[in-house]
């Protein structure tokens, strides 16, 4: 790999992070070249189809940017690895409650300054090749595959959820998001479809209602209204009715061109040891002792098909990663099949409903599908496999089947491996901004899920960097298991979640069954479009037990879930005219406690009001004091974060538990 070096300028000049000291940024693009015939690059989908340099490589390159200190030698020697979020910086907000930017360049976007004032160089590495340019997002330049010189061509499904007002999408159905072109001459054979929910019939969209087109102009012309016209395109979709909100659309058609999106690891993998080993343009070399890698959602699902598809191994057979910290993955992993679109979501009950990132294996221990009798784990080289750390919300379990990582196909409980832990964050929700105002509901039925977690990320990194370079082994994982009680199927949920007046809940967790994508999915090619559903082969998928106020009982309980407000969930449901009561994506609720207990009679809410709980906001603050300090004592939050805690408390929890109309 060859790494060149484009920018560099100084990070928040005038800051100085502890014992590190002044930081910079360094703006670089890696250059790979990979061998396909080479072991360490099995089991990528096409590349046998890339043509090849004069070298006999395949070429590709993507952006990298590193925040590291001016000085090395005041570093602690760490790297840590962004796993980029559709192509966006994300540590600095999650790790340092920092601002949420791609071009990180002031103080106020380093935050708090835990990673610096830790002495971390922080890499930022593209990965995801089908992203578009624009809002400073990381890329990565991946070929195309290619038979007898001409791009594959094959099916493609797509999926849209309808919004008020959009007649035309990019066939990705993301503006940042590459698409791949309608075939000439296959058009009037594609077909467009919706349905109400994700397992409701589908209703064919006549092909004179739509149309392979884009809109293209816009500005006001004279009084007939705007200057417009409906373009011919091979990249978008163009339905003048519009796509009914919360109606699924899906379009099989067929397209061309696919990218070898299995080089995303490889990406990953060398740019990382580079960075370990490699002197000549290295711009740490020298100073790199160990390296952790997070990513989120998406990039928690990378992080897990990377340890999965043995790529925590270099080519010289070298640990790439120390310690991997997947959250909010749940039990996926990545779809890089050909024609696969990353930066879709996996699977949930209304959106993207049929998306495979659901496979086989689930847990990171050794399991045996009940449903083929195939057994796999996601660790399963204890030579190079890294130390993980799996972190996930109560969203997980609704939305994104977090109860296969810790039991069986069948729910039963699994042991979890030695080097794993896995912790649940009570009653939180896939996503918390640390800069959260006073939440709204959109589209959902509730309020949004307003409990803070980013102190938790601090603690995560701590220990396992305690772990990696001590031995000094973590908290012990904190989940729900059905030994215990609190791991339980939908209708024993259903029985313990009080009868809140005025508050509807779920029919069941997104649940998962088998998917048949034709006789070639052991080539990784899903070629037939819509899958068949397997209803006899479901996997079970648990939930967290609830306690007298439907707050979970299991897991890390935040300082906001240990003295609550409020019930927080990490379910929501669709509004009327939004697809009613299928949860939505990965938003959770936040449903108040009644202020007093005069409003508690009057209104039949079974649990108690905030006032008897705490009498006033002193008593929440000191609430709020020992929950946290409570969590320091178990090494799950830092000493740091208490204050924060305390300050943010103070107003009785405004402005997060303040309504927004």
């Amino acid at each position: 790999m060859q790494f060149d070096i484009l920018d560099r300028f100084d990070f928040a000049p005038g800051t100085l992070y502890g014992s590190a000291g002044a930081y910079e940024m360094v703006i670089g693009r890696a250059r790979h070249a990979i061998d396909p015939g080479a072991a360490c690059n099995a089991g990528i989908v096409d590349l046998a189809r890339v043509p090849r340099k004069a070298d006999g490589l395949v070429h590709f390159a993507g952006d990298v940017a590193i925040l590291k200190p001016v000085d090395l030698a005041r570093g602690n020697r760490r790297v840590f690895f962004d796993w980029g979020n559709r192509g966006n910086k994300r540590a600095l907000i999650y790790f340092n409650d920092g601002t949420a930017t791609n071009d990180p360049r002031s103080a106020a976007d380093g935050g708090n300054g835990y990673l610096m004032r830790r002495g971390y160089s922080v890499v930022f590495g593209a990965w995801q090749g089908d992203l578009l340019a624009g809002d400073g997002r990381m890329l990565l330049e991946l070929p195309v595959a290619q038979e007898g010189g001409r791009p594959v061509e094959g099916l493609v499904r797509v999926e849209f959820v309808g919004r008020a007002g959009v007649t035309t999408l990019p066939l990705s159905g993301w503006a940042s998001t590459r698409s791949h072109p309608v075939v000439a001459g296959t058009e009037a054979a594609a077909v467009l479809t919706r349905r109400r929910y994700a397992d409701a019939p589908r209703e064919v969209v006549p092909r004179a209602r739509w149309s392979f087109a884009r809109i293209e102009g816009g500005v006001g012309l004279d009084a007939q209204g705007a200057d417009r016209g409906v373009v011919p395109s091979r990249e978008n979709i163009h339905l003048p009715e519009g796509f009914a909100p919360g109606w699924i659309y899906e379009l099989v058609y067929t397209g061309a061109a696919p990218l070898v999106l299995g080089l995303a690891h490889p990406a990953v993998r060398d740019l990382v040891s580079f960075l370990r080993h490699g002197e000549a343009g290295n711009p740490l070399a020298g100073h790199v002792a160990r390296v952790y890698g997070w990513g989120r959602s998406q990039t928690g699902r990378a992080i897990r098909d990377f340890i999965h598809g043995g790529f925590n191994a270099d080519a010289a057979g070298r640990q790439v990663f120390d310690g991997l910290m997947p959250h909010v993955s749940g039990g996926g992993r990545m779809n890089l099949n050909r024609f696969a679109n990353l930066t879709v979501p996996a699977g949930q009950q209304h959106e993207d409903h049929y998306e495979p990132a659901d496979v086989h294996p689930f847990a990171y221990a050794p399991c045996t599908d009940h449903n083929t009798g195939v057994a796999d784990a996601i660790l399963k080289r204890p030579e190079t496999d890294p130390l993980v750390l799996h972190t996930q919300t109560a969203t997980e379990y609704w939305q994104r089947r977090g109860s296969l990582v810790h039991t069986d196909t069948r729910g039963n409980d699994l042991a979890v491996p030695e080097r794993v832990r896995i912790y649940l964050w009570s009653g939180s929700q896939h996503a918390a901004s640390p800069h959260m105002g006073a939440p709204g509901r959109g589209i959902c039925q509730n309020l949004e899920n307003v409990v803070a977690t980013t102190a938790l990320f601090r603690a995560m990194l701590d220990a396992m960097d305690q772990w990696a370079s001590a031995g000094i082994p973590p908290p012990d994982s904190r989940i729900p298991t059905v030994a215990a009680g609190t791991l339980v199927p939908y209708a024993a949920w259903r029985a313990q979640f009080p009868d809140i007046p005025g508050v509807a809940v779920p029919r069941g967790p997104s649940g998962l069954c088998g998917l048949d994508y034709g006789p070639r999915v052991a080539e990784g090619v899903l070629d037939r479009q819509p899958p068949a559903v397997l209803e006899d082969q479901a996997y079970a998928v648990l939930v967290p037990a609830v306690n007298e106020d439907g707050n979970e009982i299991a897991g890390v309980r935040a300082p906001m879930v240990a003295a609550p407000l409020a019930t927080y969930t990490g379910w929501n449901l669709r509004a009327r005219h939004h697809g009613e009561g299928a949860m939505h994506e990965f938003t959770g609720s936040t449903l108040p406690f009644p202020d007093s207990e005069a409003e508690r009679a009057m209104t039949g809410d079974p649990r108690r009001s905030a006032e008897s709980r705490y009498t006033d906001r002193a008593g929440y603050t000191a609430a709020i004091g020992a929950a946290a300090r409570a969590l320091v004592a178990a090494r799950l939050m830092l000493e740091e974060d208490v204050v924060r805690a305390e300050m943010r408390s103070a107003a009785w929890g405004h402005p997060r538990h303040t309504v927004k109309l």
